[in-house]
């Protein structure tokens, strides 16, 4: 009985101890063996079961993928002292899991160094910087300019952006190129970075949104003193074209008109040659019309006897009497 409880207790110990001898290493990871906290040959970077010496030697392991580090905000100022807010990003790996763990020894740690560095590197950039250099990306990038614009507001720069030597691009370069140098003594390649997020400090934003309110407000007032003075100029033609369409009407009427009044004192003319009961008609019927535009009701009219109006009136009174028109003259 004791045996088989040595034998079990003993089989137990070989199990813990071929346990505590053993671990793995999986695809992400490479591990570092520490031996009393300091650490034991070169870091283990291929995948699979591994052996070590039990309770004295101890398993680090290291993640060996793309890591993101993503700073926070900062307020920095420009080389044309404008306050921004800048938020950036970066992704660095761990190239040297030995130097990285003797330098930092956990992910914690390289974040924090991370800004440190980053942050510093980030602040120095954009203070060499004007802002437009910061917000363009490339300084080949051509902006897109107001198609409205005039030749004047051209040359005034209305509206225009500063030219940029740099670009956002160059400028991210120059932080990558500092900051990788600086990071890769903690065995730590850095593999890009780039700006986030890039606004204006609460302190000059209200600035900034009243100056691009002036511009628009110029623009707008170009355009309300052009439209009125189109509206004027379609004015005047309208009233011009009016005038001259109210003349050329007014003399085709006169025109039609002179025309009309010439066919008919040829036609008068003609009648008058034809026959002398032709003339008698004709100055029966003008001096009938003549009547009718004359003489209306409690009308007095004073003739001469020899008036060639009187002598239609004559004949159409028997009696010799004239009423309700008088005749004066020689015969009354």
């Amino acid at each position: 009985m004791n045996k088989r409880i040595a034998a079990v207790a003993i089989l137990c110990i070989g199990i813990y101890l071929l346990m505590s001898s053993v671990y793995t290493v999986n695809e992400v990871e490479q591990v570092i063996i520490t031996q009393f906290g300091k650490p034991i040959g070169d870091a283990v970077t291929s995948a699979g079961l591994k052996l070590k010496v039990p309770f004295v030697q101890e398993v680090n392991p290291i993640d060996k993928r793309v890591l993101e580090w993503d700073g926070d905000p900062s307020d920095m100022p420009t080389k044309d002292k404008l306050y921004i807010s800048v938020d950036l990003f970066a992704r660095w790996r761990i190239t040297d899991p030995l130097q990285y763990f003797l330098r930092l020894r956990d992910e914690r740690s390289a974040q924090s160094r991370m800004d440190d560095i980053l942050g510093s590197e980030t602040r120095n950039a954009i203070a060499k910087h004007e802002l437009i250099e910061i917000i363009r990306t490339t300084k080949d990038r051509v902006p897109l300019r107001d198609a409205l614009l005039t030749d004047a507001e051209l040359k005034a720069d209305m509206g225009a952006l500063v030219p940029i030597q740099k670009g956002r691009k160059l400028v991210e370069e120059e932080i990558f190129v500092a900051a990788a140098e600086k990071v890769r003594v903690f065995g730590i390649e850095l593999l890009d970075i780039r700006f986030k997020r890039i606004n204006y400090n609460d302190s000059v934003r209200p600035k900034i949104y009243d100056r691009m309110i002036s511009e628009r407000r110029q623009i707008a007032e170009r355009f309300l003193s052009e439209g009125n003075g189109e509206a004027a100029r379609i004015s005047g033609n309208r009233m011009r074209e009016l005038n001259k369409i109210q003349s050329e009407a007014y003399r085709e009427v006169e025109e039609i008109r002179g025309e009309a009044d010439a066919k008919a004192t040829e036609i008068y003319a003609s009648a008058y040659n034809q026959s002398a009961e032709a003339v008698e008609f004709y100055e029966f019927t003008r001096t009938m019309q003549a009547y009718k535009s004359i003489i209306a009701e409690n009308t007095t009219v004073i003739l001469s006897t020899g008036s060639d109006l009187f002598k239609f009136l004559k004949g159409m009174n028997p009696a010799g009497t004239v009423s309700p028109v008088q005749a004066s003259g020689d015969d009354k």
